[in-house]
C-alpha cells in the first residue's frame, strides 16, 4: 500500500485529474444504474403487470423533490403513468426502450470522458517517474555504478516504469470506480431488499479472501521476474559491448549457454506468474455465479411462497443488478492481481530515487569565483567504505603549472584526480582552490572550471560537430573548426563522409583511437578550462597516434593549470613538479631530473620503461 501511494505522489497536481475524473465516473455509473432500473417498468409493460387503475395511481400526486432513491423511483413513476394514460401499453413500452438508449448512450459518454483523463493521468504519472529516476541517476556519485549492473538500471528507466503503467496506473480506474460502482450497486439493492442482500454480504467476503491468498503469492514471483530480466539486459549490453572479445576466444557457446539459463528461467517464472494471475478471473467468476445461484434459490424460494416483499418482476430486476456487482468485484479481483507485478516493480524504481548522492550542494552554496591563484590539498584523506584509498595528501598547484601523478596502479592517482572536480568528496581534509573549500560552492561551477580527458574517450552516437560542442549549445562552427585545428583533428575530420556532419556511431566506433582522443581533447579546448585533468590520455595509442595527440595535449595546457596522470616519460618528463603515489600516499615529489637523482621509485619506474 505504502508503494502504492508513494506512486500516485507523481500524479500531482491531483486537482488537474481527480475532480473531473470522479464525476465523469458517478455519472457514468448512475446513468448505467439507471439502465437497469427500467427493467422493472419493461418487464411489467410486457407481462401486463401495469393495468389503466394501477396507471392512474401512478400518475396520482406528483412527488415533492428530496434527495433520495425514493424520491426518483416515485418521480419516474408518475410521468410513466402518465405514459400509460395518454399513449397505452405500446407508447409506454416505446418509452421505456427510448429511455434504455438514452441512459446507454449518457452512461458510455461519460465512461469515455473519464477513460481520457485516465490516459492523461497514465502518461503524466509515467513521464514524472521516469523523469525523477533520470535526475537521480544523473545525481548519483561514480561509485554507484560501479556497484550497480547497467542492465539493472536500464531495466529500471524502461521495464520497470512501464510495468508500473500498465499494471499499476491503469488499475487507477478499477481502484477509483469499481468500488464506487460496488457501493452504488449495493444502496439500490439495499433499497430493493435489505434481507437478500444481508444474505448476499455473508458470501461475498469468501471469494475475496481466496484471491488475496493468490495475490500474495504473485508478488514474490513478481521479484525474481524482474530481476531475472535485469540480469538478461546486462548480458545482453555486455555481448554488444565485448563481441570483439566474445569472437576472439571462440567464446560464442559459453555467453549463450550463460545467456539460455537465464532465458529459461525468466520463462518459467512468467509462466508461474501468469498460471496464478489467469486463475484469478475464473475462480471470481466461479466463485460469484455460486453465490449468485445461492440468492437465487433463497430469494426465489421467498418469492414463490409469497414470503418476499417483490415481486416477480422487482426479483428479476434484483437478480440482474446483483448479478452486474460480479462484473466490479471480477474487475477488482483481476486488479489486485496484476497490480503485484507493478508493485514490484515500482519499489525497484523507488530504490533508485531513494538513493541518496553522496556529492551533494549544501543549502547555502554558492558559485566559485574565477580561479585566480592555486589549487591546494590539505590533508585529504579517503575511503571506499572502510578501506582507504588515500591518506594525508598535502600539496600546492600554483596556477599555470602542471602537476604530474605517478606510480603503481592501485595507488589512488585517478581517485586523487576524482576529487578536484568532486566526483567524490573527501572523507578528510579539504580541497581549497584559491582558499575556497570547494565544498562548500556548487558542484557546477567547480566543474565548470575544469576539463577532463580521461585515458577512455567517451564519445556519444552523434556527428563530430555535436561531440566537439557537447554542452556547449552556443558554440558557432569557427569556434568548433578552431578547437579541432588545434587538437590536430580537423585534417582527418574533412577527410570523413560528411565532414563535422559525419556520425560517428556507439561510442565513437567510426574512429580509431587516437581521432577519438583528439576529439575529446577539442571537446575539452572548446570549453576553455582554466583547469585540465588529463588521466593517461595517450596510454592505449599507437605511436604516431601519439605524437598527434601528445601535441595537441601540449597545446591544450598552454597557459592553464593542469593535472596529469601518466605513467610515458614523454608525458611527465616536462611537469613541474611530479607526485610519486604509492598504497594511497605520496611516497616522493619533485621535478624529473630531481627524483632521477633519488634513485627512488620513481627512478625505478622510468628505468623499467625506457628498458622495455
Amino acid at each position: 500500500m505504502k508503494t502504492y501511494l508513494r506512486i500516485l505522489q507523481f500524479a500531482k497536481p491531483y486537482s488537474r485529474f481527480v475532480p473531473l475524473y470522479t464525476l465523469y465516473t458517478i455519472l457514468g455509473i448512475i446513468f448505467g444504474l439507471f439502465n437497469f432500473t427500467l427493467l422493472v417498468p419493461l418487464l411489467d409493460v410486457l407481462f401486463g403487470e401495469v393495468g389503466q387503475q394501477e396507471a392512474v395511481a401512478m400518475a396520482t400526486g406528483k412527488p415533492e423533490f428530496a434527495l433520495n432513491i425514493e424520491f426518483f423511483k416515485e418521480f419516474f413513476n408518475y410521468y410513466f403513468g402518465q405514459v400509460i394514460l395518454e399513449e397505452g401499453r405500446g407508447g409506454a413500452l416505446l418509452f421505456v426502450c427510448i429511455m434504455i438508449i438514452v441512459s446507454v448512450f449518457l452512461a458510455n459518454v461519460f465512461r469515455y470522458l473519464a477513460f481520457r483523463i485516465v490516459g492523461e493521468l497514465r502518461a503524466h504519472v509515467v513521464r514524472n517517474m521516469r523523469q525523477t529516476v533520470y535526475e537521480r541517476i544523473t545525481q548519483l556519485h561514480l561509485g554507484y555504478f560501479g556497484n550497480e549492473r547497467k542492465g539493472d538500471l536500464m531495466t529500471r528507466l524502461t521495464v520497470d516504469i512501464q510495468e508500473v503503467e500498465s499494471s499499476v496506473v491503469n488499475t487507477l480506474t478499477v481502484v477509483v470506480r469499481e468500488p464506487i460502482s460496488i457501493i452504488a450497486f449495493f444502496v439500490l439493492l439495499f433499497s430493493m431488499s435489505a434481507e437478500l442482500t444481508l444474505f448476499s454480504l455473508i458470501l461475498l467476503p469468501i471469494s475475496g479472501g481466496i484471491i488475496a491468498g493468490i495475490s500474495k503469492r504473485l508478488k514474490r514471483k513478481a521479484q525474481q521476474g524482474q530481476d531475472s530480466l535485469s540480469f538478461i539486459l546486462t548480458i545482453i549490453d555486455e555481448t554488444l559491448s565485448g563481441m570483439r572479445v566474445i569472437k576472439a576466444f571462440n567464446a560464442e557457446p559459453f555467453i549463450l549457454d550463460k545467456f539460455y539459463d537465464q532465458n529459461n528461467r525468466y520463462a518459467r517464472i512468467q509462466r508461474s506468474i501468469a498460471h496464478k494471475r489467469d486463475l484469478a478471473s475464473p475462480l471470481s467468476e466461479f466463485l460469484g455465479v455460486s453465490v449468485v445461484a445461492g440468492l437465487l434459490l433463497y430469494g426465489g424460494t421467498l418469492v414463490l411462497n409469497q414470503e418476499s416483499e417483490l415481486s416477480a418482476s422487482e426479483f428479476i430486476t434484483y437478480i440482474v443488478l446483483f448479478s452486474q456487482v460480479l462484473v466490479p468485484a471480477k474487475a477488482m479481483s483481476s486488479a489486485f492481481s496484476n497490480i503485484q507485478r507493478g508493485l514490484v516493480s515500482g519499489d525497484r524504481v523507488l530504490q533508485v530515487i531513494d538513493t541518496v548522492p553522496q556529492v551533494v550542494d549544501k543549502p547555502n552554496a554558492m558559485v566559485l569565483p574565477a580561479f585566480e591563484d592555486k589549487i591546494e590539498l590539505r590533508d585529504v584523506g579517503f575511503a571506499y567504505g572502510d578501506k582507504p584509498v588515500l591518506q594525508h595528501i598535502s600539496v600546492t598547484i600554483p596556477k599555470g603549472k602542471t602537476v604530474a601523478l605517478v606510480g603503481p596502479s592501485g595507488g589512488g592517482k585517478s581517485t586523487l584526480a576524482d576529487l578536484l572536480p568532486r566526483f567524490y568528496d573527501p572523507t578528510e581534509g579539504a580541497i581549497l582552490i584559491d582558499g575556497h573549500d570547494i565544498r562548500d560552492y556548487t558542484t557546477q561551477s567547480v566543474r565548470a572550471q575544469m576539463g577532463v580527458v580521461t585515458q577512455e574517450s567517451i564519445l556519444f552516437n552523434d556527428t563530430i560537430y555535436n561531440n566537439i560542442a557537447f554542452n556547449k549549445t552556443d558554440a558557432t562552427e569557427e569556434e568548433v573548426i578552431a578547437a579541432a585545428k588545434i587538437a590536430n583533428a580537423h585534417e582527418f575530420i574533412i577527410q570523413t563522409e560528411n565532414g563535422y556532419q559525419s556520425m560517428i556511431g556507439d561510442r565513437g566506433g567510426k574512429l580509431s583511437g587516437g581521432q577519438r582522443q583528439r576529439i575529446s581533447i577539442a571537446r575539452a579546448i572548446l570549453q576553455n578550462p582554466p583547469i585540465l585533468i588529463l588521466d593517461e590520455a595517450t596510454s592505449a595509442l599507437d605511436t604516431e597516434s601519439e605524437k598527434l595527440v601528445q601535441e595537441a595535449l601540449t597545446n591544450l595546457m598552454k597557459n592553464r593549470t593542469s593535472v596529469v596522470i601518466a605513467h610515458r616519460l614523454s608525458t611527465i618528463q616536462h611537469a613541474d613538479h611530479i607526485l610519486v603515489l604509492q598504497q594511497g600516499q605520496i611516497v616522493e615529489r619533485g621535478t624529473h631530473e630531481e627524483l632521477q637523482e633519488q634513485g627512488g621509485l620513481y627512478a625505478r619506474l622510468t628505468q623499467m620503461q625506457l628498458t622495455v
